[in-house]
């Protein structure tokens, strides 16, 4: 076989043999929501408290798992709840602040310790986080120390600068060569971002340590970033690009790799984060539960008509996060 055709069987032979043994074939992965942006709120003013864009649920789908969504505004206790049940949380990309009150980052640090504790006791748990869940998981890591830098990364596609002991990690060990030589060699990644994290940085918040830099970048005025790293200890990862956006994202003018090049890596990061999960055996107390909780209980609305950057979004009222966090505490 040759040319695209050999990288799509060298990535199926990967996901196959990558799991083997005992996994979850059921994976549901939480996906965390987001305060609505002021992009979705100009276009549906004052209706909306949270969201989730669409390309995340597809992203995680498209890997063989099922999404549930994870509000923003809990307590310990729905975090401690929510994180028993799902077999992985994934932090998404978006433009709120890490300040906001009751907001996606007060909801990253409870995360994040929780999964921390999960996985000390012997369970695996991963996180997986997409642009600002990338920035996220140092900010958090650094006990909300902020730390990231300005940066002018906006409809820039890259190919990766990996780190020379980039093999020694989870996220690339076992990256098909096929798969590594498109990320190192074409514009595929795709950044949208106005904050960085750096060497620097991390060194700054005594992140070192804890953080495997596994690829670099420059910015449009040449600042060097980061932009995949993973936890040392636990199976904690993050990219700065948007994997998601390869694949079912489709605005005009804003420079997304749409090609076989690009959906080809992107595929593979979903499938590397959902084979992850798959260690996982986390669920439901019952099957009635699980499916009341999954995100096809909400509407996707078609927010690409409304001139927004994403296709789809689910869109979430306050009364729809009530009702689970009142259900989930009692």
């Amino acid at each position: 076989m040759n040319g695209p055709w050999t990288i799509l069987f060298t990535t199926f032979v990967f996901t196959v043999v990558r799991i083997g043994g005992k996994s979850n074939d059921r994976p549901i992965i939480g996906i965390l929501t987001q305060e609505i942006s002021y992009g979705l709120n100009k276009k549906y003013p004052n209706q909306y408290h949270s969201y989730i864009a669409a390309s995340y649920v597809k992203f995680v789908e498209g890997a063989g798992a099922r999404p549930v969504p994870i509000w923003i505004g809990g307590n310990d206790s729905y975090y401690e709840d929510i994180l028993s049940k799902v077999n992985g949380v994934l932090w998404p990309g978006g433009s709120t602040f890490f300040f906001s009150k009751e907001g996606y980052a007060d909801a990253g640090v409870a995360i994040y310790r929780i999964a921390k504790e999960i996985n000390a006791r012997g369970v695996y748990f991963p996180i997986f986080g997409i642009c600002l869940g990338f920035e996220l998981l140092t900010y958090v890591a650094a006990n909300r120390v902020e730390h990231r830098t300005s940066c002018s990364s906006s409809n820039q596609p890259l190919p990766l600068e990996l780190t020379r002991d980039f093999r020694k990690s989870n996220l690339f060990k076992n990256a098909p060569p096929d798969v590594l030589t498109i990320l190192t060699t074409k514009n595929v990644t795709a950044n949208y971002h106005r904050f960085c994290v750096t060497r620097e940085n991390l060194h700054r918040v005594n992140l070192t340590d804890e953080f495997h830099v596994l690829s670099l970048n420059r910015d449009k005025n040449g600042l060097e970033f980061i932009s995949t790293l993973e936890h040392k200890q636990f199976p904690f990862y993050g990219l700065q690009f948007h994997p998601e956006k390869n694949l079912y994202e489709w605005v005009t003018g804003k420079n997304i790799p749409h090609g076989a090049n690009a959906t080809i890596p992107s595929q593979y990061f979903a499938n590397f984060f959902v084979n992850e999960a798959r260690k996982n055996s986390n669920e439901f107390t019952t099957r009635q539960e699980e499916m009341q909780s999954l995100i096809y209980n909400y509407p996707v609305t078609y927010t690409a008509l409304q001139n927004s950057s994403f296709q789809q979004c689910y869109m979430f009222k306050k009364s729809d996060r009530n009702g689970l966090l009142i259900e989930n505490d009692v």
